[in-house]
């Protein structure tokens, strides 16, 4: 008689497995589709903006369309992935299907005018407002609708990256700073793992970092001073998210006008290219399009950036974001923590290729509050010598980093139940 209720559990089980495992691989399918259509046009985008520098008088104007679009079309969504994340604590209004075609053109309307801001904000959306779209059609009830939009997280951050393992940890790490939501590890995993392989297949060639990092040989000094790097990125991700959230709040009560915000934000981009002399703090910054510039990828060879790169980036990225253009903030956050890391090489007699890859994932965790993500996201990019000594750099930046992070819905594990998501 009990091995009844025993195989009806276990049917159970394994039912809700299949149903979770079915549905990530459609939701990965979809948005590793979607992220890589983002992919090519951002890369077309990139080159037609390096191509034709006059295009960087269009910004004000592009911003202001932007700002147009969002409010005509996006109020429900003007908040970004915060909107995702209220939605996977609490299942209200639903993640409305706008968010995706408004936050991708957003994106490259940003870009094509020469912004400073990233893509993972926009792939994350785009995956959170498709998988949101699939649940409504498919009917889903609002207890599961949180395993939905952390299968478009993971699967839009995996394939925009190329890092799949980072992606589902990405989506179980950031809707509760310090505590990793263990109930959508599957559908987060295999979404990722898809929508990172459907990107490829539909041709997508992401950069690749691994030869940027050499083995280095262990040491006390060298852990120092590790430990010393990781207390650095942590405060000037606190610096970042400071004076990010002064310029926004600043700037909404010196112009009230939305329309109006990204104008002026675009001009003071187009000032800072001209005072500087310089275009290399524009856009996403991953290679220089002169060849010849400061970049994330220049970071990591010696000479490949100035002790004050990691500054002038988070000007021109915190000018951008802040007044209300559209994109993400983790590959500008990325340059930034390579320029630091490159600088804290030269200072400390280190390779400074292997700085610049702590800088980059460290500063992307303190930011963002996901240190376990940073950790992975290390030896997905870099390989094994950033294992170690990225765990190290990324928590330690963490715990500097303070409360505030990218993403004010994000939630403290002091502030949830613990059985919250299970």
């Amino acid at each position: 008689m009990s091995l009844i209720p025993i195989s009806s559990l276990t049917m159970a089980r394994v039912t809700r497995l299949v149903r979770g495992v079915l549905m990530a691989v459609m939701v990965g399918g979809v948005v590793g589709s979607v992220s890589a259509l983002f992919l090519w046009l951002l890369d077309g985008v990139t080159r037609l903006q390096g191509g034709h520098g006059w295009l960087l008088w269009w910004l004000p104007a592009l911003g202001m369309l932007v700002a147009w679009m969002y409010g005509r079309w996006g109020r429900d969504v003007s908040r970004g992935t915060c909107v995702i994340i209220d939605e996977h604590h609490l299942p209200d209004k639903g993640v409305p299907a706008l968010m995706a075609p408004l936050v991708l053109v957003g994106t490259l309307l940003t870009h094509l005018g020469g912004g400073s801001a990233g893509r993972e904000g926009t792939a994350v959306q785009m995956g959170g407002s498709l998988a949101a779209t699939l649940a409504r059609v498919f009917r889903v009830h609002a207890s599961s609708v949180h395993l939905w939009l952390a299968a478009g997280m993971a699967g839009g951050f995996g394939a925009v990256f190329g890092t799949p393992i980072a992606g589902a940890v990405f989506a179980m790490e950031v809707v509760v700073a310090g505590r990793l939501n263990v109930a959508v590890r599957v559908p987060a995993l295999v979404a990722s793992v898809v929508g990172h392989l459907t990107c490829l297949a539909w041709g997508t060639v992401h950069t690749n970092y691994r030869s940027l990092v050499a083995d280095v040989d262990a040491s006390w000094s060298l852990l120092g001073k590790i430990l010393l790097a990781g207390l650095a990125f942590g405060l000037l991700g606190r610096l970042f998210l400071s004076v990010s959230h002064g310029v926004q709040k600043q700037l909404v009560r010196w112009i009230p006008s939305p329309i109006w915000r990204p104008a002026f934000g675009g001009l003071m981009v187009i000032l800072l290219v001209y005072a500087l002399g310089t275009r290399d703090f524009l856009g996403l910054g991953v290679v220089s399009a002169s060849g010849s510039g400061v970049s994330i990828f220049s970071c990591f060879h010696d000479g490949g950036a100035t002790h004050w790169s990691w500054l002038w980036k988070l000007i021109f990225t915190v000018v951008t974001l802040a007044s209300g253009f559209k994109g993400g903030e983790v590959t500008p956050l990325f340059f930034i923590g390579a320029a630091a890391g490159h600088a804290l090489g030269v200072l400390g007699h280190e390779p400074v290729g292997l700085f610049a890859a702590l800088g980059l994932i460290a500063l992307f965790s303190s930011a963002a509050k996901t240190p376990l993500t940073g950790a992975v996201l290390g030896v997905e990019l870099f390989g094994a010598p950033v294992a170690l000594y990225g765990a190290i750099v990324c928590v330690t930046a963490y715990l500097v980093s303070g409360k505030r992070g990218l993403y004010a819905a994000q939630r403290r594990a002091s502030d949830v139940p613990s059985e919250a998501g299970q």
